[in-house]
């Protein structure tokens, strides 16, 4: 076997885990909803868990690219940009006073509105999220930190159990797109190489 036959047996299997890896983490908030709401398509913990990022970007597309290597690159960079997003915003809870579907806005120019300057993770290392006339539900707000107001990890609040979940998920998608990205470049570049020495050997076999 050799190199490149190796390296793509390898990569092969990576990018199977990190498709199994990519749509379970995007189902876990949609379970999490489905478990305390009893309901499946409304009271989200984010919008972006709609988005599909996991499912769609790092599982469906994924699964595509045994018919072309880019589409691989394509589903890894929708889902890095579509985590980002979320992890920029943060789960509805902390953004609007309704934790509905209907406060979401599924177009693609939230994408196209990313900044780095402007990207923060304050909604999730700060006490709370939530601004003090949202908090009407004692059930929301969490608990006091007594370190001076940090985030502590605490589900007996429902704020501080959406922010985790929001932002393990999202955290974990985005590393799942990275990880797909490098596995996609490199397969497209094993395969140009392997063009290029199946060429070479043929060439050399003439002569």
């Amino acid at each position: 076997m050799t190199c490149c036959e190796g390296w793509t047996s390898c990569n092969g299997f990576t990018l199977l885990v990190l498709l199994l890896l990519g749509i379970t983490l995007n189902a876990i908030p949609l379970i999490v909803n489905l478990v305390d709401e009893g309901q499946f398509l409304q009271n989200p913990i984010s919008c972006f868990e709609w988005w599909f990022p996991g499912i769609i970007g790092a599982g469906l597309m994924m699964l595509l690219s045994s018919l072309l290597n880019v589409i691989t690159v394509i589903g890894a960079v929708y889902c890095m940009l579509v985590s980002l997003r979320a992890l920029s915003e943060g789960p509805l809870i902390c953004n609007s006073q309704v934790n509905s579907t209907s406060s979401c806005e599924f177009s693609f120019n939230n994408l196209r509105n990313i900044h780095p300057e402007s990207f923060n993770l304050q909604w999730f290392f700060s006490e709370s999220c939530m601004a003090p006339a949202e908090v009407t539900d004692p059930t929301l707000s969490g608990t006091r930190a007594s370190d001076g107001g940090r985030y502590s990890l605490n589900f007996s609040s429902k704020e501080n159990k959406h922010r985790t979940i929001h932002f393990s998920v999202f955290l974990g998608l985005l590393l799942v797109g990275i990880l797909e990205l490098m596995c996609g470049l490199s397969q497209m570049a094993i395969g140009l190489l392997g063009c290029l020495c199946g060429v070479t050997k043929r060439r050399s076999r003439i002569v």
